[in-house]
């Protein structure tokens, strides 16, 4: 079972690799190098482990282990979370553990008997690794959004977890949990790698990878030929419409409509709220909306109007977009958020 596993993996991590290659040049640098690391470091695991060795039976031929792909996933989120696109020097020191590992590794294949001493050291180091796992999956979480990267993590920390037990009690002559020994974990980590490659496999072949790797952004407003008086002044132009003219409660708004009203080009309204207020049209029309509804509702407490009329009355046109644009602004439902206001009046 392991060896087809490891076949499988095999010709879809290639597959990964090779595509992911030849459309280097659409992705971010750092982000790119790095999950590439990921991968190739997955895939030598994958032919060189020592304990199931897909050319050469017993033979060590990658003595970074699968801790080498830990690192370089740890990082790749990240570069991923902070958009940065130089390695930082002090980044490298993530490496050590790995150096560590390494040499361990040597120490042990030279080695005629186990040294306790080295025992324990790899126990720790593979607890290091584990604790990557951890913050990487607090990192996931913290950031308030999916990420897919979280759906291999869990059972990768839960292995490693397992696995650093295991390694610590056998190291003090304890017997250890048998439904993760060394085979064992191998066997789950592969099944874990292979659906891994099939994951980035089937989202290539649907042409998202940015859902997987950050793109370059184009810049499709290079030869704009606005100033920096002109945008100030077309924001000022913008927020008037919306805080003095009310533009926002007409449920037709277009941004034709905008234009016509502040005589700007259309091209330069997107320019502006697209590149220079970070949103798009019809976020900003809806977030005045949103805003609106809320101050109605603080004065709607005898509930002589139901929410939905509220809704339609500040531009909405109709319940579900409603719903979904206001909890896209508040986090919570229009209900929901009328309790919460309920509950602090009492």
């Amino acid at each position: 079972m392991i060896k087809t596993l490891q076949i499988i993996a095999l010709f879809q991590g290639l597959f990964v690799l090779v595509v992911l290659f030849a459309n280097r040049k659409e992705y971010k640098k750092m982000t790119f190098r790095l999950i590439f690391g990921a991968l190739v470091s997955i895939i030598l695991y994958i032919i060189g482990d020592d304990e199931n060795n897909l050319f050469f039976e017993g033979v060590d031929l990658f003595l970074f282990d699968s801790s080498l792909f830990i690192t370089f996933l740890f990082l790749f989120f990240r570069y991923y979370n902070n958009g940065k696109e130089n390695f930082a020097k002090l980044d490298y020191l993530f490496f050590i553990p790995n150096l560590i590992y390494f040499i361990i590794e040597l120490i042990e294949i030279n080695s005629q008997s186990e040294n306790f001493i080295v025992e324990i050291i790899e126990v720790l180091i593979e607890f290091t690794f584990f604790a990557y796992l951890c913050i990487l999956f607090y990192s996931i979480i913290t950031t308030k959004r999916k990420h897919w990267i979280l759906y291999f993590v869990i059972p990768i920390s839960i292995l490693f977890g397992f696995a650093s037990i295991n390694d610590f009690l056998l190291a003090f002559g304890y017997d250890a949990f048998e439904i993760f020994n060394d085979q064992n974990f191998n066997t789950y980590l592969l099944l874990i790698i292979a659906f891994l490659f099939y994951f980035i496999s089937l989202t290539l072949m649907n042409k998202k990878m940015n859902d997987i790797l950050p793109k370059i952004k184009k810049d499709k407003y290079n030869n704009s030929n606005l100033n920096q008086e002109a945008i100030a002044q077309y924001k000022t132009d913008l927020i008037n419409s919306m805080v003095n003219d009310k533009m926002y409660l007409n449920p037709k708004l277009s941004i034709h409509d905008l234009s016509k009203r502040n005589n700007i080009p259309r091209q330069y309204i997107s320019e502006v709220l697209n590149e220079h207020m970070n949103t798009s049209f019809q976020d900003f029309v809806n977030e005045y909306r949103v805003e609106e509804f809320i101050n109605r509702l603080k004065n709607n407490q005898d509930n002589q109007f139901t929410l939905l009329a509220i809704a339609l009355d500040v531009g909405f046109n109709s319940k579900s977009s409603f719903n979904a644009i206001f909890k896209k602004f508040k986090g919570l439902t229009p209900t929901e958020y009328n309790k919460t206001i309920l509950k602090n009046n009492k």
